[in-house]
């Protein structure tokens, strides 16, 4: 039975009517009351963009369900600051479709989402489906649910959110994971248009990923969801003695 004190926020990437947004806000309903603020069209790799030079424009997509005309970051800010009456206890970003592991973390909308729950003082969960095709959200979603019901009671550690990523196939549990590293061939490919102009795809093969046993994508190749804490501050504590020793003139 769902505990209606506790309020879901629920946003994405991939606009406020992908099957990934559906199946997870009916497996959190479950949980809590969920209300689902998302942006009206796709938005993914919009990094955790803030839209300051336009106004925005609010749509009700259904019961407590709210489209916005800009980003994920939009998104919840909207939502925490002005569109619910209440301040959610949680938010919860995804399920995107595909992957985000390794430095996705920085361009991904969908982590970006939760980024922005966490600023606010909020826990914050953000769920990738790791496929490339015939994507099924079912058993994502219900591990979402799961995780969820979980933050609620426990709390989350300080500025921190949880970037998760689930397996296509069935898991065999989960592992709590750092962030890879992965490189790709070809990353700019330069093309030439029927009038002669070159243009550019920013995109490539993935060539090798990098990481030790604990990293995100060992976690997935191996059949288990990947639970990796990412923190808010981004200072390199390990480099500061040696940076201190610099003598810049």
């Amino acid at each position: 039975m769902a505990d209606k004190k506790k309020v879901i926020l629920v946003s994405n990437d991939d606009g406020i009517r992908s099957e990934g947004i559906l199946k997870l806000a009916s497996a959190l309903r479950r949980v809590g009351t969920v209300y689902v603020v998302a942006p009206d069209r796709e938005k993914s790799a919009a990094s955790h963009s803030l839209t300051l030079h336009r106004p925005l424009r609010v749509e009700e997509a259904g019961p407590k369900m709210y489209a916005v005309d800009g980003t994920p970051t939009d998104c919840v800010t909207l939502a925490v600051n002005g569109i619910l009456p209440v301040r959610p206890d949680l938010v919860v970003s995804g399920i995107n479709k595909g992957g985000n592991m390794g430095e996705d973390v920085s361009y991904s909308g969908t982590v970006s989402a939760a980024m922005e729950g966490t600023l606010l003082g909020i826990p914050s969960i953000a769920f990738s489906l790791v496929a490339r095709d015939k994507f099924d959200f079912a058993p994502a979603a219900a591990f979402a649910a799961r995780l969820s019901r979980f933050v609620l009671k426990r709390g989350m550690p300080k500025d921190t959110l949880l970037n998760v990523n689930v397996p296509s196939s069935a898991h065999k549990g989960y592992r709590i994971t750092t962030q890879g590293k992965r490189f790709f061939t070809d990353a700019v490919v330069e093309k030439v248009d029927p009038r002669g102009k070159k243009y550019y795809w920013i995109g490539g093969d993935l060539e090798r990923w990098e990481g030790g046993p604990q990293a995100d994508f060992r976690a997935v190749q191996d059949g288990y969801v990947s639970i990796t804490p990412i923190h808010l501050d981004m200072t390199n504590y390990a480099s500061l003695a040696e940076l201190r020793e610099w003598k810049i003139k």
